[in-house]
């Protein structure tokens, strides 16, 4: 059978049908695409990885500046040695470690801090330091802490800066920190005194008595007393006082008088002001204490507010009822003695008194368990009350014990301590004056008030400095703060 012959005209063009084929086809065209992601991808990968050695380096040297910080801080004191105690405590308490930086892993305070920078004030600005910076130790109140640069080497960036005809690529970080000491009051007595010199420290007059008066006129000198603006002493929202109208006669009453927490915290060298003038009836809010309640505070026998101090030994008997009333009767005990050197030219006492007179008097020659011939008042008054054990503390027609209180005594002893703000008087309180507490001392009340007027005086017993411990008061009344500001 014949072979059927097929005529063929224009023949496929081989070459072209497989370039159109191959740029039709699709296949590994997402190879490209892997590539590309894996190009950029490493990018990032190696980015992350020197940006995490150059932040992990900075958290760890910025640790390093907080923790040395805070213990320098921590010695600011305002005591003479205070710069030397805190450079040492930043030199030689704090040790650290970094991962990658050049140098030693170890950081150590003598070899990788900068010179410390001290502060008497904390600027808005972190560059405006130029006024506050102080070298006295009793004004340095902040610390600024500044840690050499380290370097950090940054291996991915080095190899893309070498590839590509550069240098080898690096990063110095540094750290800084600053923080400071502050001492906050509280719960104390809106009370200030005048110092006789500006050096007079509590610590140093422990036990020495001192005849506060009322300040009068223009004149305030030491000893003189006056009162501080509520205003600006916040009254403890949680405290019996709070809710009374500011500046009104009750507040006051209650702020002088209360047993119980009656100011918030403030910062103890936070500015104060004084008020103009006195206030009729503060002195009944004081002997309150002493379970004295007349004039304005004669309701105040019923309010658990104002319960008396378990010890009321004052040298008089009740002559009304179960309360004293104007010119009590002299009772057979014998008041705590003032400071033989207490006179009309010396306010500031010298801690000598009477004590075997008054032992041979109220305890028939037998000092109380816990005391002898150098006693303080305070110590004398602290001892009857522990050999009392809750009973009679005198075996004497005045027992010692209060009677007018409807509630009887409140526990604490401490109730007859005031804390009061030292000031320098050099700058007239008169009126509205703005100041700075020296600092706030505790004092020990030694014998009611004798007056009801708007003037009068009050013999108080250096017990200490506030700092050493509390008033009583549900919240205490010195807490001191270190904290990092930046």
């Amino acid at each position: 059978m014949p072979v059927k012959e097929t005529a063929m005209t224009n023949p496929p063009n081989t070459e072209a049908m497989s370039l159109d084929a191959f740029a039709r086809d699709e296949r590994g065209a997402v190879l490209v695409l892997w590539g590309l992601f894996l190009a950029v991808g490493f990018g990032f990968l190696a980015l992350a990885f020197d940006i995490g050695r150059i932040a992990t380096t900075q958290t760890q040297l910025q640790s390093f500046a907080d923790e040395v910080a805070l213990a320098a801080a921590g010695e600011l004191d305002g005591e003479a040695d205070a710069i030397t105690r805190a450079t040492a405590a930043a030199e030689g308490l704090i040790g650290g470690l970094q991962t990658f930086a050049t140098g030693n892993q170890a950081l150590d305070g003598s070899t990788d801090l900068l010179p410390l920078t001290f502060l008497s004030d904390l600027p808005n600005d972190t560059s405006d330091t130029a006024f506050t910076v102080t070298t006295d130790p009793e004004r340095a109140r902040y610390v600024r802490v500044d840690i050499s640069q380290r370097t950090v080497t940054t291996p991915f960036a080095h190899i893309s800066a070498v590839l590509s005809g550069g240098s080898q690529l690096t990063a110095g970080v540094t750290a800084s920190a600053t923080a400071g000491f502050a001492s906050y009051a509280c719960d104390i007595t809106p009370l200030f005194f005048c110092m006789p010199d500006p050096s007079w420290r509590a610590e140093n007059n422990i036990g020495d008595q001192i005849q506060l008066r009322t300040g009068n006129g223009n004149f305030w000198g030491p000893g003189n007393f006056g009162f501080i603006n509520p205003a600006i002493l916040p009254v403890d929202q949680t405290g019996p006082c709070a809710g009374l109208s500011t500046n009104s006669a009750r507040l006051y009453r209650c702020l002088v008088g209360a047993e119980r927490a009656i100011t918030s915290c403030i910062r103890a060298d936070q500015r104060l002001e004084t008020l103009t003038g006195q206030r009729q009836g503060l002195s009944g809010a004081f002997n309150t204490r002493f379970d004295i309640y007349q004039g304005a505070m004669g309701t105040a026998r019923t309010d658990s507010n104002y319960r008396p101090a378990p010890n009321t030994i004052q040298g008089t008997l009740p002559n009304n009822g179960l309360c004293r009333g104007n010119n009590p009767p002299e009772s057979e005990a014998l008041a705590l003695p003032r400071d033989t050197s207490i006179n009309e030219l010396n306010r500031f006492g010298d801690g000598n008194w009477d004590r075997t007179g008054y032992v041979d008097q109220n305890h028939d020659g037998t000092f109380p368990a816990g005391t002898d011939i150098t006693s303080t008042r305070y110590e004398m008054y602290l001892a009857e009350i522990a050999q009392a054990n809750g009973g009679d503390i005198l075996d004497l027609d005045e027992t010692g014990l209060p009677q007018c209180h409807a509630e009887g005594a409140i526990p604490d002893p401490e109730r007859r301590v005031l804390v009061a703000a030292a000031v320098d008087c050099s700058v007239d309180p008169t009126g509205n004056t703005s100041f700075v507490a020296e600092e706030y001392v505790k004092v020990f009340m030694t014998e009611p008030v004798g007056s009801t007027g708007s003037d009068f005086d009050i013999m108080v017993e250096v017990v200490d400095t506030a700092g050493d411990g509390g008033s009583g008061a549900l919240n205490g009344v010195y807490r001191d703060l270190v904290q990092l500001y930046r």
